[in-house]
C-alpha cells in the first residue's frame, strides 16, 4: 500500500469517528486558552481543566494575572507539575502581553515564540486551534501514531511535523491534529494498547 493510501485511509476513519473534534482544554478567551495551553506541558489536559477554573476566577487576562504573585500562581497549578517554572512563565508572559501586544495574545508565530514558556508546539497549538492558521502541533500521540502507521521514521518532533505536513493535505491539518489526539486516547492509547480497538490499524494490516 502507498501512503497515499495509507493517507486516505486515516482521513476518511478520522472524519467518520470525530467529524467536529472540540478543544480538548477549557478556555474562554485566546489568553486562557493560551495559558491552558502552556500549562498542558508534560500533564493531561484534565488534570490543566481541574486547575484553571480557579486560576482564572482570579484572573483571564494579562491585566489581572502580572498583578498575582508568582508564588500564589505557582499554589493554584502545583498539581499540574513543573509548577515553579509555568508560574514564573505564566507571570512574565502576562507582563509582556500587557506591555507590547496591548493585552492580546499575538496572531504569529514569531511574537508567540518570543513569549516566556512558549515554545514552538504551544504556538503551533494557538495558531491552528486560536487562528485558524494551518499548523501541524506534534503531540505524543501524534509522534506515537505516525510511527506506528509508517508514515514517519522522525526521532523528534520537528521530523515528525514535517513529514506529517508533507503527507496530509493543508486544508486539514487543524482538524487532524485534535482527530489523531483523540484517536491515539480512544482507540490506540500507549499503555493499555488493544490491537483490537485500534480500528486504522486493522484497516491498514488489511490493505496491506
Amino acid at each position: 500500500m502507498t501512503k497515499k493510501e495509507k493517507v486516505q485511509i486515516i482521513i476518511n476513519t478520522l472524519q467518520e469517528l470525530f467529524p467536529n473534534p472540540p478543544i480538548p482544554l477549557d478556555h474562554s478567551n485566546n489568553y486562557t486558552f493560551l495559558l491552558s495551553v502552556l500549562l498542558s506541558a508534560q500533564t493531561t489536559d484534565k488534570m490543566v481543566n481541574r486547575v484553571t477554573p480557579a486560576l482564572f476566577s482570579l484572573a483571564d487576562n494579562p491585566y489581572d494575572m502580572q498583578k498575582l504573585p508568582v508564588e500564589q500562581i505557582q499554589e493554584i497549578i502545583r498539581p499540574v507539575g513543573l509548577s515553579p517554572k509555568k508560574a514564573k512563565a505564566i507571570s512574565e508572559l502576562s507582563k509582556i502581553l500587557v506591555e507590547k501586544f496591548n493585552g492580546e495574545v499575538p496572531d504569529n508565530f514569531k511574537d508567540l515564540e518570543s513569549l516566556p514558556g512558549v515554545g514552538h508546539k504551544t504556538a503551533s497549538v494557538m495558531m491552528s486551534q486560536a487562528f485558524g492558521v494551518p499548523a501541524f502541533p506534534v503531540d505524543t500521540h501524534i509522534h506515537r501514531l505516525m510511527k506506528q502507521w509508517k508514515l514517519s521514521q522522525g526521532k523528534n518532533v520537528v521530523q515528525v511535523e514535517q513529514d506529517a505536513k508533507g503527507l496530509f493535505p493543508k486544508e486539514k491539518w487543524n482538524d487532524l491534529h485534535l482527530q489523531i489526539i483523540y484517536y491515539g486516547r480512544t482507540y490506540a492509547p500507549a499503555r493499555s494498547y488493544d490491537p483490537e480497538k485500534d480500528i486504522i490499524m486493522k484497516k491498514l494490516n488489511k490493505k496491506a
